[in-house]
Protein backbone atom coordinates (compact mmCIF):
# COMPACT_ATOMS: atom_id res chain seq x y z
CA UNK A 1 0.00 0.00 0.00
CA UNK A 2 2.66 2.46 0.49
CA UNK A 3 4.50 2.09 -2.65
CA UNK A 4 1.29 1.46 -4.94
CA UNK A 5 -1.60 3.03 -3.96
CA UNK A 6 -4.76 2.80 -5.62
CA UNK A 7 -6.17 5.88 -5.54
CA UNK A 8 -9.73 7.64 -6.20
CA UNK A 9 -10.04 11.52 -6.89
CA UNK A 10 -13.02 14.03 -7.74
CA UNK A 11 -12.39 17.04 -8.74
CA UNK A 12 -15.31 20.00 -9.99
CA UNK A 13 -15.09 22.63 -12.62
CA UNK A 14 -15.73 26.09 -10.38
CA UNK A 15 -19.06 27.61 -11.76
CA UNK A 16 -21.39 25.00 -9.72
CA UNK A 17 -24.80 24.90 -11.02
CA UNK A 18 -25.69 21.93 -8.10
CA UNK A 19 -25.02 21.02 -4.64
CA UNK A 20 -24.87 17.60 -3.03
CA UNK A 21 -21.95 16.27 -0.69
CA UNK A 22 -19.14 17.22 -2.77
CA UNK A 23 -20.23 20.57 -4.19
CA UNK A 24 -18.98 23.88 -3.25
CA UNK A 25 -20.66 27.08 -3.02
CA UNK A 26 -21.14 28.32 -6.81
CA UNK A 27 -18.09 30.80 -7.84
CA UNK A 28 -17.08 32.32 -11.60
CA UNK A 29 -16.16 29.52 -13.67
CA UNK A 30 -12.38 30.92 -13.86
CA UNK A 31 -12.49 32.14 -10.11
CA UNK A 32 -10.05 30.85 -6.93
CA UNK A 33 -9.55 27.39 -6.06
CA UNK A 34 -10.52 26.56 -2.99
CA UNK A 35 -10.13 22.67 -0.84
CA UNK A 36 -12.37 21.50 1.38
CA UNK A 37 -10.24 18.74 3.02
CA UNK A 38 -6.91 18.52 5.15
CA UNK A 39 -4.82 17.95 2.12
CA UNK A 40 -4.69 21.80 1.03
CA UNK A 41 -6.10 24.94 2.04
CA UNK A 42 -7.24 28.10 -0.18
CA UNK A 43 -4.33 29.42 -1.98
CA UNK A 44 -5.98 32.36 -3.66
CA UNK A 45 -8.68 35.18 -2.06
CA UNK A 46 -9.27 37.26 -5.33
CA UNK A 47 -11.18 37.41 -8.64
CA UNK A 48 -8.54 35.39 -10.46
CA UNK A 49 -6.98 32.21 -9.89
CA UNK A 50 -3.01 33.07 -8.72
CA UNK A 51 -0.19 31.55 -9.85
CA UNK A 52 1.24 27.79 -8.10
CA UNK A 53 4.64 26.39 -7.66
CA UNK A 54 4.53 24.01 -10.89
CA UNK A 55 4.60 20.11 -10.27
CA UNK A 56 7.87 18.85 -11.24
CA UNK A 57 6.22 15.61 -13.22
CA UNK A 58 9.18 13.80 -15.56
CA UNK A 59 7.93 13.92 -19.34
CA UNK A 60 8.70 11.68 -22.22
CA UNK A 61 9.88 13.39 -25.47
CA UNK A 62 7.56 13.68 -28.49
CA UNK A 63 9.19 10.69 -30.13
CA UNK A 64 9.34 8.70 -26.70
CA UNK A 65 5.17 9.51 -26.24
CA UNK A 66 4.96 8.35 -29.44
CA UNK A 67 6.49 4.92 -29.08
CA UNK A 68 4.69 4.61 -25.49
CA UNK A 69 1.45 5.55 -27.22
CA UNK A 70 2.09 2.67 -30.08
CA UNK A 71 3.09 -0.17 -27.48
CA UNK A 72 -0.16 0.46 -25.07
CA UNK A 73 -2.35 0.63 -28.42
CA UNK A 74 -0.87 -2.85 -29.38
CA UNK A 75 -0.90 -4.45 -25.71
CA UNK A 76 -4.57 -3.91 -25.32
CA UNK A 77 -5.39 -4.78 -29.44
CA UNK A 78 -3.40 -8.50 -28.15
CA UNK A 79 -4.34 -8.81 -24.75
CA UNK A 80 -8.09 -7.47 -24.51
CA UNK A 81 -9.68 -11.45 -26.06
CA UNK A 82 -8.52 -12.99 -23.02
CA UNK A 83 -9.15 -10.92 -20.45
CA UNK A 84 -12.75 -10.25 -21.74
CA UNK A 85 -13.40 -14.34 -22.03
CA UNK A 86 -11.98 -14.25 -18.34
CA UNK A 87 -12.93 -11.56 -16.83
CA UNK A 88 -15.51 -9.94 -18.92
CA UNK A 89 -16.25 -6.25 -20.16
CA UNK A 90 -14.66 -5.04 -16.88
CA UNK A 91 -11.17 -4.29 -17.79
CA UNK A 92 -9.88 -2.71 -14.13
CA UNK A 93 -10.06 -3.79 -10.62
CA UNK A 94 -12.77 -5.08 -8.52
CA UNK A 95 -14.15 -3.36 -5.24
CA UNK A 96 -13.74 -6.03 -2.04
CA UNK A 97 -15.96 -5.75 1.21
CA UNK A 98 -16.15 -8.46 3.84
CA UNK A 99 -18.94 -10.20 1.74
CA UNK A 100 -17.38 -10.46 -1.44
CA UNK A 101 -17.11 -14.01 -2.73
CA UNK A 102 -14.35 -15.19 -4.54
CA UNK A 103 -15.24 -17.19 -7.56
CA UNK A 104 -14.87 -15.79 -11.25
CA UNK A 105 -18.71 -14.41 -10.87
CA UNK A 106 -17.57 -13.24 -8.02
CA UNK A 107 -14.83 -11.38 -9.15
CA UNK A 108 -16.78 -9.44 -11.95
CA UNK A 109 -19.51 -8.60 -10.21
CA UNK A 110 -16.73 -6.69 -7.70
CA UNK A 111 -15.19 -5.31 -11.13
CA UNK A 112 -19.29 -3.89 -11.46
CA UNK A 113 -18.82 -2.46 -7.68
CA UNK A 114 -15.84 -0.73 -8.18
CA UNK A 115 -17.67 1.85 -10.58
CA UNK A 116 -21.11 1.96 -8.28
CA UNK A 117 -18.59 2.47 -5.37
CA UNK A 118 -16.84 5.11 -7.11
CA UNK A 119 -19.84 6.73 -8.05
CA UNK A 120 -21.34 6.63 -4.37
CA UNK A 121 -18.35 8.29 -2.80
CA UNK A 122 -18.14 11.34 -5.70
CA UNK A 123 -21.43 12.08 -4.87
CA UNK A 124 -22.75 11.14 -8.62
CA UNK A 125 -26.08 10.29 -8.77
CA UNK A 126 -29.61 11.28 -10.29
CA UNK A 127 -30.31 14.22 -8.21
CA UNK A 128 -27.15 15.93 -9.00
CA UNK A 129 -27.59 15.07 -12.72
CA UNK A 130 -30.05 16.21 -15.60
CA UNK A 131 -29.98 12.39 -16.82
CA UNK A 132 -31.72 13.63 -19.77
CA UNK A 133 -29.20 16.22 -21.17
CA UNK A 134 -26.27 14.62 -19.15
CA UNK A 135 -23.15 13.34 -21.41
CA UNK A 136 -20.45 11.00 -19.93
CA UNK A 137 -17.05 10.83 -21.45
CA UNK A 138 -14.89 7.76 -20.19
CA UNK A 139 -11.09 8.31 -21.16
CA UNK A 140 -9.47 4.82 -21.30
CA UNK A 141 -12.58 3.03 -21.62
CA UNK A 142 -11.78 -0.68 -22.42
CA UNK A 143 -14.03 -2.58 -23.97
CA UNK A 144 -16.73 0.12 -22.84
CA UNK A 145 -17.99 -1.70 -19.95
CA UNK A 146 -17.85 1.20 -17.43
CA UNK A 147 -19.43 3.90 -20.46
CA UNK A 148 -22.25 1.36 -20.97
CA UNK A 149 -22.82 0.47 -16.96
CA UNK A 150 -23.07 4.40 -16.34
CA UNK A 151 -25.25 5.38 -19.09
CA UNK A 152 -27.88 2.84 -18.39
CA UNK A 153 -27.39 3.22 -14.58
CA UNK A 154 -28.44 7.18 -14.84
CA UNK A 155 -30.36 7.16 -18.38
CA UNK A 156 -28.09 9.44 -20.03
CA UNK A 157 -28.53 11.10 -23.58
CA UNK A 158 -24.86 10.41 -24.26
CA UNK A 159 -21.36 8.21 -23.53
CA UNK A 160 -18.55 8.06 -25.55
CA UNK A 161 -15.81 6.18 -24.35
CA UNK A 162 -11.89 6.58 -25.72
CA UNK A 163 -9.27 4.10 -25.94
CA UNK A 164 -5.79 4.03 -28.21
CA UNK A 165 -6.67 0.50 -29.27
CA UNK A 166 -8.52 0.25 -32.44
CA UNK A 167 -9.46 -3.58 -31.59
CA UNK A 168 -10.85 -1.94 -27.91
CA UNK A 169 -13.05 0.30 -29.88
CA UNK A 170 -14.26 -2.03 -32.41
CA UNK A 171 -15.29 -4.78 -29.89
CA UNK A 172 -16.86 -1.92 -27.80
CA UNK A 173 -19.35 -1.16 -30.85
CA UNK A 174 -20.03 -4.55 -31.05
CA UNK A 175 -20.84 -5.33 -26.99
CA UNK A 176 -22.89 -2.40 -27.23
CA UNK A 177 -24.90 -2.79 -30.32
CA UNK A 178 -25.88 -5.95 -28.03
CA UNK A 179 -26.85 -4.31 -24.83
CA UNK A 180 -30.44 -4.13 -24.20
CA UNK A 181 -30.26 -2.23 -21.02
CA UNK A 182 -28.83 1.06 -22.64
CA UNK A 183 -31.88 3.31 -22.70
CA UNK A 184 -33.39 3.54 -26.68
CA UNK A 185 -32.97 7.11 -26.37
CA UNK A 186 -29.21 7.19 -25.37
CA UNK A 187 -26.00 7.47 -27.64
CA UNK A 188 -22.99 5.60 -27.28
CA UNK A 189 -19.98 5.46 -29.22
CA UNK A 190 -16.66 4.74 -28.92
CA UNK A 191 -13.42 6.20 -30.77
CA UNK A 192 -9.76 5.81 -31.62
CA UNK A 193 -8.44 8.68 -29.80
CA UNK A 194 -5.75 9.90 -27.94
CA UNK A 195 -6.42 11.21 -24.05
CA UNK A 196 -3.99 13.98 -24.49
CA UNK A 197 -5.78 15.59 -27.04
CA UNK A 198 -8.80 14.57 -27.39
CA UNK A 199 -11.16 15.63 -29.98
CA UNK A 200 -13.83 17.38 -28.43
CA UNK A 201 -14.90 20.64 -27.51
CA UNK A 202 -14.52 22.73 -24.43
CA UNK A 203 -17.29 22.05 -21.73
CA UNK A 204 -18.37 19.31 -23.40
CA UNK A 205 -19.35 16.83 -20.53
CA UNK A 206 -21.28 16.69 -17.31
CA UNK A 207 -19.33 13.78 -16.02
CA UNK A 208 -15.25 12.83 -16.74
CA UNK A 209 -14.67 9.50 -16.01
CA UNK A 210 -11.26 8.04 -15.84
CA UNK A 211 -10.93 4.06 -14.68
CA UNK A 212 -7.64 3.25 -14.29
CA UNK A 213 -5.87 4.21 -17.46
CA UNK A 214 -4.24 7.90 -16.15
CA UNK A 215 -0.93 5.44 -15.01
CA UNK A 216 -0.11 5.26 -19.07
CA UNK A 217 -0.15 9.07 -19.67
CA UNK A 218 3.24 9.82 -20.22
CA UNK A 219 2.75 13.52 -19.44
CA UNK A 220 0.56 13.92 -16.41
CA UNK A 221 0.12 17.89 -16.08
CA UNK A 222 -1.66 18.01 -20.46
CA UNK A 223 -3.89 14.81 -19.35
CA UNK A 224 -5.33 16.79 -16.24
CA UNK A 225 -5.60 19.76 -18.22
CA UNK A 226 -7.82 17.61 -20.68
CA UNK A 227 -9.89 16.17 -18.64
CA UNK A 228 -10.25 19.73 -16.94
CA UNK A 229 -11.03 21.03 -20.54
CA UNK A 230 -13.69 18.82 -21.71
CA UNK A 231 -15.87 19.20 -18.58
CA UNK A 232 -18.76 21.55 -18.03
CA UNK A 233 -18.77 24.10 -15.69
CA UNK A 234 -20.15 22.18 -12.51
CA UNK A 235 -19.33 19.44 -13.81
CA UNK A 236 -17.54 16.57 -11.76
CA UNK A 237 -14.00 14.40 -12.99
CA UNK A 238 -13.45 11.42 -11.59
CA UNK A 239 -10.20 10.06 -11.76
CA UNK A 240 -9.06 6.32 -10.58
CA UNK A 241 -5.32 5.76 -10.89
CA UNK A 242 -2.65 4.01 -10.02
CA UNK A 243 -0.20 5.82 -7.83
CA UNK A 244 2.86 5.49 -5.81
CA UNK A 245 3.15 6.97 -1.92
CA UNK A 246 3.43 10.47 -1.53
CA UNK A 247 7.43 11.17 -0.66
CA UNK A 248 8.27 12.17 3.20
CA UNK A 249 9.62 15.45 4.40
CA UNK A 250 13.21 15.20 3.04
CA UNK A 251 13.02 12.35 0.38
CA UNK A 252 13.48 13.45 -3.13
CA UNK A 253 12.61 10.09 -4.78
CA UNK A 254 11.41 6.79 -4.10
CA UNK A 255 14.02 4.16 -2.39
CA UNK A 256 16.08 2.23 -5.11
CA UNK A 257 14.05 -0.75 -4.31
CA UNK A 258 10.71 1.08 -5.06
CA UNK A 259 12.41 2.19 -8.48
CA UNK A 260 13.25 -0.85 -9.46
CA UNK A 261 10.07 -2.55 -8.37
CA UNK A 262 8.28 0.09 -10.62
CA UNK A 263 10.51 0.41 -13.85
CA UNK A 264 9.82 -4.00 -13.86
CA UNK A 265 5.81 -3.19 -14.05
CA UNK A 266 6.20 -0.17 -16.40
CA UNK A 267 8.43 -1.78 -19.35
CA UNK A 268 5.81 -4.80 -18.86
CA UNK A 269 2.91 -2.76 -18.67
CA UNK A 270 3.39 0.18 -21.68
CA UNK A 271 3.59 2.97 -18.05
CA UNK A 272 5.80 5.90 -18.26
CA UNK A 273 7.06 7.07 -14.72
CA UNK A 274 4.89 7.03 -11.78
CA UNK A 275 3.26 10.05 -9.73
CA UNK A 276 2.12 10.64 -6.21
CA UNK A 277 -1.63 11.47 -5.29
CA UNK A 278 -0.52 14.94 -4.06
CA UNK A 279 1.34 15.33 -7.36
CA UNK A 280 -2.30 15.27 -8.63
CA UNK A 281 -3.65 17.23 -5.92
CA UNK A 282 -1.39 19.93 -7.09
CA UNK A 283 -1.91 19.72 -10.85
CA UNK A 284 -6.13 19.89 -10.18
CA UNK A 285 -5.27 22.95 -7.73
CA UNK A 286 -3.28 24.51 -10.60
CA UNK A 287 -6.84 23.94 -13.05
CA UNK A 288 -8.88 25.75 -10.63
CA UNK A 289 -11.22 22.53 -9.58
CA UNK A 290 -12.13 22.64 -6.69
CA UNK A 291 -13.63 20.42 -3.87
CA UNK A 292 -10.87 18.05 -4.88
CA UNK A 293 -10.92 14.77 -2.56
CA UNK A 294 -8.61 11.78 -2.94
CA UNK A 295 -8.78 8.37 -0.99
CA UNK A 296 -6.77 5.21 -1.32
CA UNK A 297 -8.20 2.05 -1.96
CA UNK A 298 -5.58 -0.61 -1.81
CA UNK A 299 -6.74 -2.33 0.72
CA UNK A 300 -10.36 -2.87 -1.28
CA UNK A 301 -8.93 -3.53 -4.34
CA UNK A 302 -6.05 -6.21 -2.99
CA UNK A 303 -8.01 -9.94 -3.40
CA UNK A 304 -8.07 -9.44 -7.41
CA UNK A 305 -4.72 -9.51 -8.46
CA UNK A 306 -4.70 -12.87 -6.17
CA UNK A 307 -7.53 -13.81 -8.23
CA UNK A 308 -5.86 -12.87 -12.01
CA UNK A 309 -2.93 -14.64 -10.89
CA UNK A 310 -4.39 -18.17 -9.67
CA UNK A 311 -6.43 -17.59 -13.52
CA UNK A 312 -3.40 -16.75 -15.42
CA UNK A 313 -1.73 -20.45 -13.90
CA UNK A 314 -4.80 -22.51 -15.32
CA UNK A 315 -4.40 -24.41 -18.44
CA UNK A 316 -7.16 -21.56 -19.99
CA UNK A 317 -5.11 -18.97 -18.82
CA UNK A 318 -1.69 -20.37 -20.12
CA UNK A 319 -3.48 -21.30 -23.32
CA UNK A 320 -4.72 -17.72 -23.92
CA UNK A 321 -1.20 -16.44 -22.62
CA UNK A 322 0.15 -18.47 -25.30
CA UNK A 323 -2.34 -17.03 -28.44
CA UNK A 324 -2.19 -14.04 -27.17
CA UNK A 325 1.48 -12.71 -27.82
CA UNK A 326 4.53 -11.72 -26.12
CA UNK A 327 3.42 -9.00 -24.64
CA UNK A 328 0.74 -10.07 -22.76
CA UNK A 329 3.08 -13.00 -21.61
CA UNK A 330 5.56 -10.14 -20.07
CA UNK A 331 2.92 -8.73 -18.18
CA UNK A 332 1.47 -11.81 -17.05
CA UNK A 333 5.04 -12.51 -15.54
CA UNK A 334 5.26 -9.25 -14.28
CA UNK A 335 1.52 -9.41 -12.36
CA UNK A 336 3.05 -10.83 -8.38
CA UNK A 337 5.03 -7.96 -7.99
CA UNK A 338 1.47 -6.17 -8.20
CA UNK A 339 1.26 -7.88 -4.43
CA UNK A 340 3.86 -6.35 -3.24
Amino acid sequence: GRRMAKMVRLGQRAGARHGGPHAMAPRPRRGPFSGRNHHFQPYSQGGTRTKTTPVMCAVMGESEQKELKRGIATFYDESSTLWEEIWGEHMHHGYYDETAKLTIEGHRQAQVEMIDKVLEWAGVSLESLRPEQARVVDVGCGVGGSTRHIVSKFGMSYGCGITLSPYQARRAGEITSQDAGIPPESVVEFKVEDALNQPFEDDSFDLVWSLESGEHMPDKERFVKELARVCKPGGRIILVTWCHRVLEEGETDLSAYERVLLNLINRAYFLPRWVSVQDYVELCEAEGLRGVRTDDWSARVAPFWTAVLKTAATWRGLRGLLRSGAKTARGAAVMPLMRL
